[in-house]
């Protein structure tokens, strides 16, 4: 049980004037062991009234938190642990470091409120400042670190005292995007190589997406979806995930008939394609399948017939750095599609394009309709 965090029909509202708004609503939900879930979804959404319940920042209103498998908070069993006794770690959006303390100072206060031993806590401090790579940092002022430098120790001090999880709420978001990028890899490096359990609360999706082995879509407070980075980004069925994470070209199709279990022949704007597509819907279903603007592919001129081939017209034509964002017209709607910038194409071509039938989803009616 150690690193897992267990959460029980967790409900926590806040009163305003004389609105009730709840936060975080009948939560259930566990972390894999030594694993990284995020908890990502919009601002209000509710992730960072869950890690906080989880931290013992706030006090929720019903139902049960369990960590390493002690219950530190739980409404029918009156406990309330306070966050000192949780045995978490924390980097918090601020980094929350001391500017009075060195960089030594602010990484052993954790074991020093322990009352650990100063020759262990010399080595220890020396051991995890290593792993962040800050050897050597141990006297500078914490105020005369760069922001990066800065998140490093907070992660030192998050670790140093061997928590059975840490919490992440938004811990790269004051950083500018090139440093972002950089951190988020070393930072996903850290996690990776400790084997330790984390909770990560983000709205960026790309963060989400390469730090984490697990994410939870959080929306009104309730958990959308969960799922790993891959089934999350393609393979949901979900509409509202879909559409916020990444982007999406979204098409009215009528279902026509069934390949096998999980793929359908639909009709839409590209034709009669097959994509996957929930099992057991009527032929004449109408649904919506979507399709990620990388997922096309451009068929040369020459070649042979392929399946889910269908025939655009070239719009504009956009240089985003590493590919060309180009919107096309097939049959009078509009599609957006991302190639290689090898790829050359011009307004008003007529082009040849496929998608793969795993690359195009139809989206569960039910699920649309809730």
């Amino acid at each position: 049980m150690q690193g897992t965090v267990s959460v029980t029909n967790l409900t926590k509202t806040f009163v305003s004037k004389d609105e009730t708004v709840t936060a975080v609503d009948n939560v259930t939900m566990s972390t894999p062991p030594n694993k990284v879930l995020t908890l990502l979804g919009p601002s209000g959404c509710g992730k960072t009234t869950l890690l906080r319940c989880i931290a013992g920042l706030e006090s929720p209103n019903s139902g049960e938190i369990s960590i390493g498998g002690e219950v530190v908070w739980s409404g029918a069993k009156g406990v309330s642990l306070p966050p000192e006794r949780r045995n978490i770690g924390m980097v918090f959006q601020s980094y929350a470091i001391w500017p009075h303390m060195t960089v030594f100072g602010n990484v052993a206060y954790p074991l020093e409120v322990r009352k650990v031993p100063k020759a262990k806590i010399e080595k220890k401090v020396k051991d995890i400042l290593k792993l962040v790579q800050l050897s050597g940092f141990e006297n500078r002022s914490a105020t005369r670190l760069s922001g990066g430098q800065q998140q490093r120790v907070a992660l030192a001090r998050a670790l140093v005292a061997e928590p059975d999880v840490i919490l992440f709420d938004e811990p790269l978001s004051n950083l500018d995007a090139k440093l972002r990028e950089s951190t988020r890899k070393e930072l996903r490096l850290f996690l990776s190589d400790l084997s330790t359990s984390a909770i990560y609360v983000t709205h960026d999706q790309v963060e989400a997406l390469t730090i984490s082995d697990d994410v939870a879509i959080m929306r009104d407070g309730y958990i959308v979806e969960r799922g790993t980075p891959q089934h999350i980004y393609l393979r949901s069925n979900n509409p509202f995930v879909v559409d916020f994470i990444g982007r999406a070209n979204f098409l009215e199709a009528v279902i026509k008939s069934y390949e096998d279990e999980n793929h359908a022949v639909v009709s839409c704007a590209l034709g009669n394609i097959i994509c996957s597509a929930p099992a057991g819907l009527a032929g004449g279903t109408s649904v919506t399948i979507y399709t990620r603007p990388e997922s096309f592919e451009i068929v040369p001129s020459s070649s042979p017939a392929v399946e889910n081939e269908f025939k655009g017209t070239v719009g504009n034509v956009l240089f985003a750095g590493e590919a060309h964002e180009v919107e096309l017209k097939v049959d009078g709607v509009d599609v957006l599609a991302k190639m290689k910038l090898q790829t050359p194409l011009k307004r008003g071509d007529q082009v040849r394009l496929q998608i793969g039938r795993e690359w195009c989803r139809a989206l569960d009616p039910e699920k649309e309709e809730a």
